[in-house]
């Protein structure tokens, strides 16, 4: 299970339509326990592709947000990133560049405007399973 504040959703819903057409981006930290995870820190990155099809994060804002989280006490939990055109679920690329199967990777769909979809995936190899996402308050 991962655990997401209501304001971090709506800043990661923000910079993603700010984002459009492009796909946005990010890292997620927080703490775990038992096996449990709990979202701390959103952080918002570039996607230095600036593409609506697939990221690549910024790698200078990449190695100062795990600086942060580290100076916080935080672990990385994985990351975050939307798709503009597409359904909440991970393409085949997510897959293929989904190298830490203990990560979670956030994806948020925007392809119909009025709902976005957010759901959270465990990636291992070519096998997406869903996780249980809750969003409090």
């Amino acid at each position: 299970m991962i655990k997401l504040s209501k304001s971090d959703y709506e800043k990661i819903l923000a910079h993603a339509e700010k984002e459009l057409p492009n796909e946005a981006c990010g890292l997620i930290a927080g703490i775990v326990e038992n096996g449990d995870k709990t979202i701390k820190e959103v952080y918002l990155l570039t996607n230095i592709d600036h593409s609506n099809e697939h990221f690549t994060l910024d790698p200078k804002e990449q190695l100062a947000t795990i600086k942060d989280m580290r100076s916080k006490g935080y672990a990385p939990l994985g990351n975050w990133h939307s798709h503009p055109e597409s359904p909440s679920r991970p393409s085949e690329e997510d897959k293929r560049l989904a190298y830490d199967s203990k990560a979670s990777y956030m994806i948020l769909s925007l392809m119909n405007r009025a709902e976005p979809v957010l759901n959270s995936f465990k990636i291992t190899g070519d096998t997406a399973e869903k996780e249980e996402l809750i969003i409090e308050g």
